[in-house]
């Protein structure tokens, strides 16, 4: 492990069937006036919703909603919950749904007492709260994001066709607690399912490839990946597989709430460019990283030869013998590519809706990220979202 580092994680984890009771410990910590936040309304035909309410009822709350979160919260929407909190004089904000609505809360968070425009201020030039922020609970129905015990907010710009992520430096955005029942998750369909999946996965990869030291966060981050590919083999084939589904669900969090990247440098450019196809798009976020994941990895697998070829064999348990250092990475990467199709994954931008045309736009609106085994060219990037388009 090089370098120096800190780390606090302060989310609060209620995990299994009964974990939504923990509600009845956690509210009273809180003030009278609470948001519910929501997505679509998936969780009044699924019960979840009625359950919510009824503890926030016994608890004594003062309830107000804001519903109709979408998969890729806008701006628009942003600017919507924030009169929405400020009308109620809101305490404390209980998301119920999936990453995206997790996410929003944490915008909504940062934002209700901010005097400047939140998009400029925090997606723009990434500055952090100077404001009172207010506290975050979660429950979540989707895995994926692990926005349950991060502090991270992505959030859509449709005008400007930006799609931005700002993960907070200050632990306090963070939510206070998170309920994680894995039955919640049970009801998703075959596509979202497989979607988190991949962003799971994807998130895991991102913090691995990066570095050459020996770094125990690699070695957690390969368990990891492993328990991700065995359980989708299993909830693939049985999305009702209790045992699976919890396993993808406790995955999820740890994939992304700040562990795996201690003593590292990460790499975020999949993201990078997955956003920004989701900006052009508004298409599903897992399907627009697996779309972009081959191309780029195998674009910049020269410049990180051997964690390629590490990961080839320790993840995918590709044979080495008799074999060159590049013959293995790459079949490492071949196997990913068979495990991405075996679940059903969108492998290319075109059919998620992006065109030759938008190319362009699209690798204009990519950020650039240090930090990988190759910090990319404007160029490079053209070519790699060309490569995604097939």
């Amino acid at each position: 492990m090089l370098g120096n580092f800190s780390y606090c994680n302060p989310t609060k984890l209620y995990f299994g069937e009964d974990s939504l009771d923990n509600l009845n410990i956690e509210l009273p910590k809180y003030g009278k006036n609470v948001i519910l936040i929501y997505g679509g309304g998936s969780i009044k035909k699924n019960g979840i919703y009625d359950e919510v309410v009824e503890i926030l009822k016994k608890n004594g709350k003062n309830v107000a909603e804001i519903s109709g979160v979408m998969p890729n919260p806008t701006v628009d929407k942003l600017y919507e919950g924030i009169e929405t909190a400020r009308n109620h004089n809101a305490d404390f904000l209980l998301a119920v749904g999936g990453g995206s609505v997790c996410d929003y809360a944490k915008a909504v968070s940062v934002s209700v007492n901010c005097k400047e425009d939140p998009w400029e201020k925090y997606y723009i030039r990434f500055e952090e709260p100077d404001c009172e922020t207010l506290p975050v609970g979660c429950v979540l129905t989707m895995v994926g994001t692990g926005s349950e015990m991060n502090a991270g907010s992505v959030i859509t710009n449709h005008k400007t066709k930006q799609k931005i992520g700002h993960v907070f430096a200050d632990e306090n955005i963070m939510p206070k607690f998170a309920v994680l029942n894995p039955k919640y998750t049970l009801t998703l369909p075959h596509y979202q399912m497989v979607s988190g999946i991949y962003d799971i996965f994807n998130h895991i990869c991102e913090q691995y490839f990066s570095g050459e030291d020996d770094n125990t966060s690699d070695y957690i981050s390969e368990g990891l990946m492993r328990s991700v590919i065995y359980s989708s083999r299993i909830a693939n084939k049985d999305p009702q597989n209790y045992e699976a589904r919890s396993n993808i669900m406790w995955t999820a969090t740890w994939a992304l709430n700040t562990l795996v990247s201690r003593g590292k440098s990460t790499d975020w450019m999949v993201h990078m460019l997955g956003q920004s196809v989701g900006a052009y798009t508004d298409a599903t976020h897992g399907m627009t990283l697996a779309a972009v994941s081959l191309p780029y990895y195998r674009h910049i697998l020269p410049y990180g030869l051997q964690k390629f070829k590490r990961f080839a064999v320790n993840v995918w348990d590709v044979d080495p013998s008799g074999k060159t250092d590049e013959q293995v990475a790459e079949e490492g990467l071949q196997a990913m590519e068979n495990w991405m199709n075996e679940l059903g994954l969108v492998m290319n931008i075109s059919q998620l809706g992006a065109t030759e045309d938008m190319i362009e736009g699209i690798a204009d609106g990519t950020l650039i990220m240090p930090g990988g085994y190759k910090v990319l060219e404007h160029d490079e990037i053209v070519e790699i979202l060309k490569e995604s388009l097939r």
